[in-house]
């Protein structure tokens, strides 16, 4: 049965009232009808009771008693139920613990966030996913907080317990401690469940909260968020700090102790005004960098309004350890990202690459692989699709396909390997025709063997346009589906006139796999190889461009990067290569290589037109030869191999007058 420990208006009172609580495992309820008219308490995310964001109850499985409540959904973007538990509040001090049974169906996962305010979407303080690979992940509004894992296909107890004055949060599955952690911000409000797409599948039951009061007193200063972004060593960092007044009279002064891995600094902060219960941001004057092992950072606040005593100094103080990541000698990460204007979930690759670059600059290069809208190129296009599952996906160093939200634990596995090799880039710039020379100089500094191959991509950041297809899906509009930098806040589709994109593949050479045996045998330490490659970025933001070189191992990894803006790299100076080979964007590819029986050749046209396709022999001697119509964009033509001897062959394909031609092997 369901049970409040208060009467409702008391529930809806303040929080100054004595501890009370709520508790409901929705057996009063009748099954198969919607839950909010029943419920003097529940709601839903549009706040209609019984519209068509509410859940009706079930009794198909239950923790206790009969009934429940099941999410699932058939839509990619989640919904339509999205059940809404107040919790009167907000709550911003005092002790809260929320307790809620889940059980997720084999191989799915659930999803719940804790508002902060009690207009939804306006603040997510916390939000829990629990993935379908058996993960559990708590992040708070600004970073992931805490990782474990959860028993699915069977009840589980869910349970956090909060101290809301010193900001430390515990999380507690079927009663045993899975660790601490804080929050960003301090308020929660209420409890949003919501299925987020086909993925989740999970039923409630037994949910529960309670909260105890805190009473303040005259002067406390409390340091109530301690933060530090992790990194690579050597990299700069500035811890985040806020100070909270946990005390009835204005703050107007404070003096905040660092201790930095045993350096220590103080920090006076004054002429402030911060009222009762508000938070004030401390930015700090110094920074520090990150070294091997662990980082320590203590931080307290003292000496408010200029007096040596504090109201509460449980509060006063915290301590944060992070351990950065060694990377290895002159290793860059490559991420690259399945993307469309047309994918409503895109937005969160977007944001990935962003965040990405603003915290790992130097150690990871982006890439944004367009599908089906106007920033296509067809030749990486057609090249990424055989690597991924869907939209969006990422690919790290071209490791297996990952969902974009996880491209950072994939991001530090990479970037602690030391590669074979690095690349140095050199440019020159014709302005006049839009002609950009590149020069890919590897060098190696491991003995090494195998079919290493180079490649060299073209990317533009600042990407603008009004044009028809460059408005971008956003199924994070309306703040129904998290948090999303910023696309929560803005309309589905996002207007074009809105919208830039950044790292868009522009064009890569000489084709997604790379140029296959580009380096002679034997490939000792010491080597250099240069590579030459032309472009045509007359139509591209000169000043927008980096030139990224791929040094792909014989296994399809990425093994090492590069990455320079176009005047870096005039800088460095182009090198001409020993054989001057300049490669260009190749519009042609043959699979399976070696062939069979039977290959396909793809060719990547810009254009339409008439096309003869040769199959020539070592000896000049043309073996198979067809007519074809060639349209604008990639046509895959197969190819029957079956008679022809083992060997080598090259393909040479004349189109409107041009000649292209690929090598391919004979089994």
């Amino acid at each position: 049965m369901k049970k409040l420990l208060l009467l409702i208006t008391a529930f809806m009172a303040s929080y100054a009232l004595p501890s009370f609580g709520f508790t409901d495992n929705f057996d009063s309820y009748t099954v198969n009808q919607p839950l909010g008219p029943q419920s003097p308490v529940w709601t839903t995310w549009s706040g209609v009771q019984g519209g068509t964001d509410d859940l009706n109850v079930t009794n198909t499985s239950a923790h206790s008693g009969t009934n429940s409540l099941y999410f699932t959904s058939t839509s990619a973007s989640g919904g339509p139920a999205d059940i809404v538990l107040p919790f009167g509040g907000p709550f911003t001090t005092g002790n809260f613990t929320f307790t809620t049974w889940f059980k997720t169906l084999a191989g799915k996962g659930g999803y719940f966030n804790v508002q902060g305010t009690n207009t939804n979407g306006q603040l997510y303080t916390l939000s829990v996913f629990m993935n379908p690979d058996g993960s559990l992940e708590v992040f708070n509004s600004k970073a992931l907080a805490l990782a474990t894992t959860y028993t699915q296909n069977a009840w589980f107890e869910f349970r956090f317990e909060a101290n809301l004055n010193t900001n430390t949060w515990e999380l507690f599955l079927d009663g045993t401690s899975k660790g601490t952690f804080q929050c960003a911000d301090f308020s929660i409000a209420s409890i949003d469940y919501f299925a987020t797409g086909t993925t989740d599948a999970f039923y409630v039951d037994d949910v529960s909260f309670n909260h105890t009061p805190y009473t303040m007193p005259s002067v406390n200063g409390a340091l109530s968020y301690l933060y530090c972004e992790n990194g690579i060593v050597t990299q700069t960092r500035r811890p985040d700090v806020i100070v909270r007044n946990l005390g009835t009279t204005p703050i107007t002064s404070f003096q905040l102790n660092m201790t930095i891995n045993g350096t220590n600094s103080n920090q006076n902060f004054t002429g402030l005004n911060i009222a009762s219960g508000a938070a004030y941001t401390a930015v700090l004057t110094n920074s520090f960098n990150l070294v091997n092992g662990l980082n320590t950072i203590t931080a307290s606040v003292a000496d408010v309004n200029g007096s040596l005593s504090d109201g509460d100094a449980t509060d006063d103080s915290k301590t944060f350890t992070l351990t950065p990541v060694l990377a290895g000698q002159d290793k860059l990460v490559i991420g690259e990202e399945a993307t469309g204007t047309w994918c409503g979930w895109c937005p969160r690759g977007a944001v990935a690459l962003k965040n990405m670059e603003d915290k790992y600059d130097g150690f990871f290069q982006g890439i944004a692989v367009h599908n089906g809208d106007p920033m296509v190129d067809s030749i990486y296009d057609t090249g990424i699709g055989t690597k991924i599952g869907g939209y969006p996906s990422m690919l790290v160093d071209r490791l297996t396909d990952i969902d974009p939200s996880q491209t950072l634990s994939d991001f530090i596995t990479r970037i602690q390997l030391t590669p074979v090799g690095k690349i140095k880039n050199g440019a020159q710039y014709n302005s006049s025709n839009g002609q950009l020379d590149v020069s890919l100089s590897t060098t190696f500094n491991s003995n090494v063997t195998g079919n290493y191959r180079i490649a060299c991509v073209i990317v533009e950041d600042s990407v603008k346009s009004t044009a028809s297809g460059y408005a971008q899906a956003n199924y994070y509009s309306g703040g129904a589906n998290g948090v999303m930098g910023g696309f929560e806040t803005l309309s589905n589709p996002v207007p074009a006139s809105q919208m830039q994109y950044d790292h868009v593949a522009r064009k890569i050479a000489p084709s997604f796999d790379g140029l296959s045996n580009a380096f002679q045998a034997p490939i000792n330490s010491g080597n250099t190889y240069i590579h030459n490659f032309t472009f045509n970025i007359s139509s591209y933001n000169k000043n927008k461009i980096h030139i990224v070189g791929m040094l792909i191992a014989p296994d399809g990894k990425i093994e090492n990067g590069s990455s320079t803006t176009i005047d870096a790299a005039i800088v460095n100076g182009y090198v001409v290569g020993v054989t001057n080979q300049v490669i260009e964007p190749s519009i042609l590819q043959v699979y399976p290589n070696p062939a069979g029986d039977q290959m396909n050749l793809q060719i990547n046209a810009n254009e339409y037109g008439n096309g003869s396709i040769q199959v020539i022999d070592l000896n000049g001697k043309v073996v198979l030869t067809s007519k074809q119509t060639i349209s604008n964009g990639v046509n895959i033509i197969p190819i029957r191999t079956a008679a022809l001897a083992s060997g080598s062959y090259l393909v040479v394909v004349n189109l409107n007058g041009k000649h292209h031609t690929i090598p391919f092997n004979k089994l």
